[in-house]
């Protein structure tokens, strides 16, 4: 173990030419450096704040959601029948026709009706408004805050406005109270998320999310470990800058407010753009790839947080699409429409093309029943406006 940490924690590749971790210890009173040992804190702090999580979702969110009138409860469910729930637990929850024939034959039902308890049944698993709601409301709450007091902290750092100050006299950068308790509130965050996300809301870009966790983890340890804390809350502070208005069109969605949802959903969109995708190159990845390079020098931990930022840029650039494809959705329809990021479940084919059946259906048979009285109405359908679930 010895022989395997002097190898993982080797100065020619962590630290710039001719410096040691010796030249990093806390040589005065008041003067203090960041140390690899520090990163450990996040993981209790991260299970405290999912604890605080889980309290915040009960007691608060919930209430919230309540107060709203957004329920728990399942509009519609499956009438019990013990043959179709063996079906769908141990065979098969999307029946094909073959099933679909022979269950018809087996309970005397329409084919349409089995089609509909399957339907219906598989919405009984799906997270309901009121769980969504809960998790958006936390991650709103936390994006907002951290993104408050990230900014309040940068706006009195000098390297924010010339970012030249991220590298000067580095790696003998002094770790203030502040920028120390920054950086270890983000790493626990993304720590829990890391865990929680594999029991939240399972969602199409889950692997897309769970790399950018990943990299995001990494980097901030990374960063940390190195003494890279200033560029680093550079980095954190562009990225919340826009999560925190994502989760708000979320939630004024579940709330069915929907005209200042697609409010909020198009400055989330514009804010996305502007700091995904100009601010971030332009302001921090030239700062760590050039104006480091001028001032400090490559060494080959500078290669690695490089190569790691250019990941998290290319997410950007795949999730800038994802989001461009709604807004043009947006325009198209006049509002905005289902995300691509939506649950699983509620993207599935097979729901929509049954339901749609069911739905054109029962308009003909209305449509002819008014034919036979003689009258020449239009039949009206009410719709639900889609709504977005990004993430």
């Amino acid at each position: 173990m010895a022989a395997l940490s002097a190898w993982f924690w080797n100065e020619r590749f962590w630290l710039p030419h001719n410096v040691t971790w010796a030249d990093l210890a806390d040589r005065a009173p008041g003067v203090v450096y960041p140390k690899a040992g520090d990163l450990v804190i996040a993981i209790p702090l991260a299970v405290g704040m999912f604890a605080v999580r889980m309290l915040f979702e009960r007691f608060v969110a919930s209430t919230c959601a309540k107060i709203l009138h957004i329920h728990s409860d399942v509009e519609r469910r499956a009438q019990p029948n013990a043959v179709l729930e063996k079906v769908f637990l141990s065979i098969t929850k999307n029946p094909d026709s073959y099933h679909l024939d022979g269950l018809s034959k087996q309970l005397d039902w329409e084919v349409r009706k089995v089609q509909r308890w399957f339907r219906q049944r598989r919405n009984q698993d799906k997270p309901n408004t009121h769980v969504k709601f809960c998790e958006s409301m936390w991650r709103f709450t936390f994006y907002s805050c951290i993104f408050t007091y990230g900014f309040q902290f940068l706006w009195q750092s000098p390297w924010m406005w010339d970012t030249r100050h991220c590298w000067y006299g580095y790696p003998y950068q002094v770790l203030t109270p502040a920028l120390y308790r920054y950086y270890m509130i983000e790493l626990a965050f993304y720590w829990s998320l890391m865990f929680s996300q594999f029991t939240d809301i399972r969602r199409k870009d889950f692997l897309a999310m769970f790399v950018h966790h990943l990299a995001t983890v990494v980097l901030i340890s990374f960063s940390y470990a190195n003494n890279m804390v200033r560029v680093g809350t550079l980095v954190m502070c562009v990225h919340d800058a826009s999560d925190f208005l994502l989760e708000a069109a979320k939630l004024t969605n579940y709330a069915k407010y929907q005209r200042l949802c697609d409010l909020l959903f198009i400055i989330f969109s514009l804010t996305f753009f502007v700091t995904r995708l100009v601010v971030f190159p332009i302001w921090v990845l030239n700062t760590t790839m050039f104006e480091s390079w001028l001032i400090v020098g490559p060494f080959p931990s500078w290669w690695l947080f490089n190569v790691l930022l250019l990941v998290l840029q290319v997410l950007h650039i795949i999730w800038s699409y994802l989001i461009a494809r709604i807004a043009v959705k947006a325009v198209l329809r006049g509002k905005v429409c289902n995300d691509v990021r939506s649950d699983v479940e509620s993207s599935s084919e097979d729901e929509s093309s049954s339901a749609a059946l069911d739905q054109t259906q029962t308009k003909m048979m209305k449509h002819a029943q008014k034919v036979e009285n003689g009258t020449n109405g239009h039949c009206t359908a009410t719709r639900s406006r889609p709504y977005i679930t990004p993430t």
